[in-house]
């Protein structure tokens, strides 16, 4: 939800409906901002405050700028920083460990970026520093990127549409080459690794009828960017991972560029049984509880679906400890009805037609 508010705040803003822009950045930044109190201990919470914060810093360049819009550009006053927006200061607090399964990404990853970050000297021939996360959303995508964050000593930039689209002519492609001098300047200068994060990036860089100038633009600027960090005669550490629920979406040039192309699907039975057990053990839970059957049960739900089950049932118990107790004493166990009732109201989110289309997609441009 606050990414769709985010992407209409992004798009008013490009045809210089403000109030609208504003209107929606403002949405954005109450969705997360109850994401945040309701998951304390999410350890993409630092990720979702820088967001808040990015948007909260655009709602105040726009209030200042509807008063005096000049044609000409913006005054170097008003121009955004887009690098106080992206370099996250706090790193995500979440590591591979903490995500369920994904063997396979987890292992192309390591073998893309923490090989070649600790023995560079044995890559002669380079190493893939483009990757692109693709598949159904709540899969577990964005967790990814942040766990790599953590893996490697180095800098971790987050990167959206709000972050580099702009409305003044050519803002948005100085944002990108912006982005990209500072990773060149922090490896070459400091020998540290830089992870480009880029959230939903068809929505920058995918291909869509009826598009501007703008968007054109931008997407020509990251091919050249991207070209420059592919040389394998210069040992950068620059890595650019993409997420996108959307890859159909993209550009095959730039689908070349990432050496890595990799799915991340629904969570299997072995996965589901791993969320179940991440997210309850901070949980009472009654001796009744059949993880084997919830497993069963949960069939074609993502990891965020389960979240949102194990959630729902925790509040079943608070709705009733208030109800009948009126918050007095300790609220009861967790029980297994308590899930059965969830999940006869909550379905899987993703349509089981949609999954062929990714099939279909991986199967023609599958690079792990």
């Amino acid at each position: 939800m606050a990414t769709r508010y985010a992407r209409a705040a992004v798009a008013a803003d490009k045809d210089g409906d403000y109030d609208t822009a504003i209107q929606n950045y403002r949405k954005a930044i109450d969705t997360l901002t109850k994401i945040v109190k309701m998951y304390p201990d999410s350890p993409l919470i630092s990720t979702y405050l820088e967001m808040i914060k990015s948007y909260e810093k655009r709602i105040q360049q726009l209030q200042n700028d509807m008063q005096s819009i000049s044609e000409s550009g913006p005054k170097s006053s008003e121009k955004k920083d887009v690098l106080e927006d992206i370099v996250l200061t706090q790193k995500p607090n979440v590591k591979f460990e903490d995500i369920a399964d994904l063997k396979d990404a987890k292992q192309a990853i390591t073998e893309a970026i923490i090989y070649p970050i600790k023995r560079p000297d044995l890559f002669p021939l380079g190493w893939p520093r483009g990757i692109l996360l693709f598949g159904p959303p709540g899969c577990g995508k964005t967790m990814l990127a942040a766990a790599v964050a953590n893996e490697v000593n180095g800098y971790f930039l987050y990167v959206d549409a709000a972050n580099i689209m702009s409305k003044w002519l050519g803002e948005a492609e100085k944002n990108v080459s912006k982005i990209f001098k500072f990773a060149r300047q922090k490896t070459e200068e400091e020998k540290a690794p830089v992870i480009i994060f880029i959230d939903e990036i068809d929505a920058l860089i995918g291909t869509f009828s009826g598009e501007i100038g703008g968007e054109v633009r931008v997407r020509n600027q990251f091919l050249k960017e991207m070209d420059g960090i592919q040389d394998k005669d210069k040992k950068f550490h620059i890595y650019v991972i993409g997420a996108t629920n959307k890859p159909w979406q993209l550009d095959e040039a730039f689908i070349r560029r990432f050496n890595k192309r990799i799915f991340i699907p629904l969570p299997d039975k072995e996965a589901r049984s791993q969320l179940f057990k991440i997210y309850t053990k901070t949980l009472s839970l009654s001796q009744d509880i059949d993880f084997d059957k919830l497993v069963e049960m949960t069939d074609g739900y993502t990891a965020s679906d389960i979240r949102d089950v194990i959630q729902a049932a925790h509040m079943r118990v608070i709705r009733e400890f208030f109800e009948k107790n009126l918050g007095n004493g300790e609220p009861r166990s967790i029980s297994m009805e308590d899930f059965i009732e969830v999940l006869k109201i909550r379905k899987p989110s993703v349509d089981p037609l949609y999954l062929k289309r990714y099939d279909a997609w991986y199967e023609k441009f599958k690079a792990l």
